[in-house]
């Protein structure tokens, strides 16, 4: 059998569904049943095995179609079953009011262990058939350092990324470089008042209180010095009868500003880049906000919504967006209080400013735009703090508005990450003194933990980051305990090659021994679950699923280890269990390289 893409749980479904379509024509066709069109039924996999391996509602959902009750259509239905000798099945019964239960054979049980010991990338599918996602998260400002909720985001969405992939989907990681609009001018006007300070004293220039206030701001202004004081000192000279509107306002300060951004910026993206890359998320593209506006793509949308009726100029000369009415199918957009203390719903909004210049939504746009008709991606998934959730109904409405599918958007809203130590919230570094950055993180935490426990918690829960267990080397921290469990089949493994016992393949052990422990069938139904939980977390944008299938997984192994012996029972025995060990050893390989955790063989 080729394993390849093989999704066991998938598998036993779709064969269900064959199974009784076949019987329920026999049926019709000899008389036993009454012609009708065959309803629509459910095959599913039940909670409770004992309730069969497939549990089906054919019968009560043709009740009114073939006219009889529904444990007489499910008896009629089981009497006409094609032989299922050579079939994964090995019995069907009639249960309740009329569910099919059908119940595999022990080779079923076989045929997933060798799936799961032989085929390496056991777990991926072809569910996604090839559909392009592009996943976009993190995109920070550029304008300093990352901070902890970034921490949560970046893990969600490369995990997210990653079960998609395996799921069958082409994925591109994105970053969405904010260098341009607003932040940029306020970046560069922060640098150009600090280094102005540090050149003519802090006393005549105070930092406006719109700046950014970090200490980063003075260490770049600082660097620039070092670097460029003699090619800036006419400028400084320029700036130095000049205060308040007529210094922000003046030519000497605008070339300031451009020179301090120009120096600085890309010492930040390149920061944002090693620290990220220590996190070990790759992206595949960095897509520039600037290069929408130098390209003309922002104009474009704008003009390609004006002419759909979807904006219109206001007496100022601002472009108006009328997001209500395109926002109405997704939700409601974010509120704004009225003179009168009270919240109504945000109206129509600005896209261009009456002096000519682009809102960061009229970007925003342009840059989905570029996502979905540009670069053609099935869906753009992107991955937003919880404040933002009065922008998805607006985004999603901004896409219909321009002529696309809303749908093809996706945000996944994450809520906010609360650092604590010792039972009590962390805000600050002691080292810096300052809010604890993503580089602090990252040099306080094993980075396994912190990947590992970031993706613990679907992101629409806040999520207390315990740092204490984060650093625990012991079976209280969910990865050191899947780990371990892979060590401890590595361990196994090698102690047997010490033996003389290796693994000696399928006809070592296939036909020769069924599996019946209860802690094997355990762990053989969990190997079996695998690809259809990459399928669901991929559905659900939840790739945490993953986290608690692989820890509930290690507990399994432990607990089947601790009852089922492998030295000392008969050839077939251990050859069979042996199999199994290495199923379960592929998949925890599988689940933390997947999610780029690493893998000891020894602990």
């Amino acid at each position: 059998m080729n394993y390849e893409n093989f999704n066991p749980r998938a598998f036993l479904l779709a064969q269900a569904r064959e199974l009784l379509t076949q019987a329920a024509n026999a049926a019709m066709a000899d008389g036993s049943l009454p012609q009708a069109e065959l309803p629509a039924f459910i095959t599913e996999i039940p909670a409770d095995r004992k309730n069969g391996d497939v549990a089906s509602n054919m019968a009560m959902a043709g009740a009114r179609a073939w006219h009889k009750a529904p444990k007489m259509i499910a008896e009629a239905i089981l009497a006409h079953l094609p032989s299922l000798q050579g079939t994964c099945w090995d019995r069907a019964e009639v249960a309740g009011p009329g569910f099919i239960n059908l119940y595999t054979g022990a080779d079923w049980l076989s045929t997933v262990v060798l799936a799961a010991a032989t085929n390496p990338e056991y777990g991926r599918t072809n569910y996604g058939n090839g559909q392009k996602y592009n996943v976009e998260f993190v995109s920070a400002n550029p304008t300093g350092p990352m901070h902890m909720g970034n921490a949560r985001g970046g893990a969600l969405g490369d995990c997210l990324a990653a079960v998609l992939d395996w799921a069958g989907y082409q994925v591109t990681r994105e970053f969405y470089l904010n260098d341009a609009g607003n932040q940029i001018q306020k970046f560069g006007k922060s640098l150009a008042v600090r280094y102005l300070q540090k050149c003519l004293g802090e006393q005549g220039y105070p930092l406006p209180e719109e700046c950014y206030q970090g200490a980063d701001i003075m260490e770049r202004a600082v660097a620039f010095g070092e670097a460029h004081e003699a090619q800036a000192a006419p400028l400084v000279e320029a700036c130095r009868a000049l205060s308040g509107d007529a210094l922000y306002e003046s030519e000497a300060f605008a070339q300031l500003k451009e020179a301090l951004v120009n120096f600085a910026l890309p010492i930040n993206i390149a920061n944002m880049e090693k620290d990220l890359g220590k996190y070990r998320i790759s992206y595949d593209t960095w897509f520039k906000e600037s290069t929408l506006h130098a390209s003309g793509a922002v104009q474009a949308v704008v003009d390609k919504l004006l002419a759909s009726g979807a904006c219109y100029k206001a007496e100022d000369g601002a472009v108006m967006y009328r997001s209500a009415q395109y926002a109405a199918k997704y939700g409601t957009v974010n509120k704004k209080k009225t003179d009168d203390g009270s919240e109504e719903e945000a109206k129509d909004e600005v896209l261009v400013r009456g002096n000519g210049i682009p809102t960061y939504f009229a970007a925003d746009i342009a840059y989905h735009y570029n996502k979905l008709a540009v670069r053609g991606f099935d869906k753009a998934i992107d991955i937003w703090g919880a404040d933002h959730h009065g922008h998805v109904a607006r985004m999603k409405g901004a896409m219909d508005a321009i002529g696309l599918n809303g749908e093809q958007l996706d945000v996944v809203l994450m809520q906010l990450v609360n650092l604590m130590k010792d039972g009590q919230p962390v805000r600050m570094s002691k080292r810096s003194g300052k809010a604890i950055s993503l580089t602090d993180l990252l040099d306080m935490v094993p980075i396994d933990s912190a990947r590992f426990l970031f993706n613990e918690q679907q992101a629409g829960s806040a999520m207390d980051f315990d740092l204490d267990l984060a650093i625990k080397q012991d079976n209280d921290n969910p990865v050191y305990y899947v780990q371990y469990a892979h060590a401890r089949i590595c361990s196994i493994l090698k102690k047997l090659e010490s033996e003389g016992v290796v693994y000696g393949g399928e006809e070592s052990w296939h036909g020769q021994y069924t599996f019946a422990e209860p802690a094997e069938l355990e762990l053989i139904r969990m190997l079996e679950a695998f690809p259809a939980e990459i399928v669901l977390s991929a559905q659900k944008y939840d790739p945490a699923r993953i986290n608690h299938y692989v820890t509930a997984l290690a507990a399994a192994f432990h607990k089947f280890y601790n009852t089922c012996r492998l030295l000392g029972e008969q050839p077939a025995t251990l050859q069979a269990r042996l199999a199994l060990c290495l199923g379960v050893k592929a998949v925890i390989y599988n689940v933390l390289t997947m999610f780029k955790i690493t893998v000891p063989e020894k602990m």
